[in-house]
């Protein structure tokens, strides 16, 4: 979540004036995350979100996002709810950007994720795996193997600023994994961006899943290797294989693995830190002074990425045979 449009009071109390959501009382900006602008909203009938949709998202891609939302909680998985709007629609407008409500979900992310909150994450991915049979809709993951490349040309000629010889090692890492990546593993719905400020607890308990603008249509061992990236690394870069082992644990709990997904877990991993370390790439070279958003480090997930070209295994990252 972050703020890159402002809002004005006036404003927003005539944008409220179109939902049965009360009388504003405050609203402040969500700095953390780089895709929407996102408030925190108080009004007489409780707390909500409120997310304006930024330039980066495509407005056709919002009735997927905010309708898995519903057929996910209808299915039993614990997240946020688009509310609807006196006319019925969910969408909104608000400075120029189209806008929608959201109820607010209890709970804090982790700073300092442990093992049996890896498992307890594990579990409820696979949940969400199965919760999102049977949503009719379809989106395509943009952010998969065929959308890096491209990403990668609008980076390319300053990634020597960030690190020495990082334009070779990357476009050498794009011929590889393009020829390598996996087209038939088992798919459906996945959140694609499973991090822990994504992941809220109460306690040591799982309180529910946020933030689905980045969810897809993909395989679900990728979204796996997501949380392994996410979730298992400690802040000196190794790799805890105890999280791990409790990440996977917890997943295969609910949905247990195949031999293929277990197979290619570390090539999935490896592009899934590519991923990650792309966009936080451009970020880190594009994002305006004065934006009200956290940069991240794209060196994080190249070190991440270095990690992965080693394992040749999935027993490397903790896995148990059941």
């Amino acid at each position: 979540m972050a703020v890159y449009t402002d809002i004005s009071e006036d404003d927003l109390t005539r944008f409220l004036a179109d939902y049965e959501a009360g009388t504003l009382l405050s609203y402040k900006g969500i700095a953390e995350g780089v895709e929407n602008s996102n408030f925190l909203l108080h009004t007489t009938k409780g707390a909500f979100i409120l997310t304006l949709y930024e330039k980066r998202v495509d407005p056709n891609d919002l009735p997927f996002f905010l309708g898995l939302m519903h057929h996910l909680a209808d299915h039993g998985l614990n997240c946020p709810l688009p509310l609807s709007r006196r006319d019925g629609e969910l969408l909104g407008e608000l400075s120029g950007r189209p806008a929608a409500m959201i109820s607010f979900l209890e709970g804090m992310w982790l700073r300092k994720p442990a093992a049996k909150h890896c498992r307890e994450v594990g579990r409820a991915l696979a949940d969400m795996h199965l919760a999102g049979h049977g949503f009719a809709l379809t989106r395509k993951n943009a952010l998969s193997v065929d959308g890096w490349r491209p990403l990668w040309d609008k980076s390319a000629g300053r990634a020597d600023e960030v690190e020495p010889g990082l334009q070779d090692e990357i476009a050498e890492e794009l011929d590889y994994l393009e020829s390598h990546w996996p087209k038939t593993l088992p798919h459906g719905v996945i959140h694609a961006d499973l991090f822990p400020d994504n992941v809220f607890f109460i306690g040591d308990q799982l309180s529910g899943l946020i933030d689905f603008y980045f969810a897809c249509n993909d395989a679900f061992a990728y979204d796996v290797a997501i949380c392994l990236n996410a979730w298992c690394f400690e802040k000196d870069g190794s790799f805890n294989m105890t999280k791990g082992m409790a990440l996977l644990d917890g997943y295969e709990q609910v949905r247990p693995l195949n031999g293929a997904e277990l197979r290619s877990l570390p090539l999935l991993a490896r592009g899934a830190a590519l991923r990650f370390f792309l966009t936080r790439l451009y970020d880190w070279l594009t994002t305006p002074p004065g934006a009200l958003v956290v940069k991240k480090d794209p060196l994080e997930y190249l070190r991440k990425l270095r990690f992965h070209r080693q394992v040749k295994s999935a027993e490397e990252y903790g896995l148990v045979h059941r």
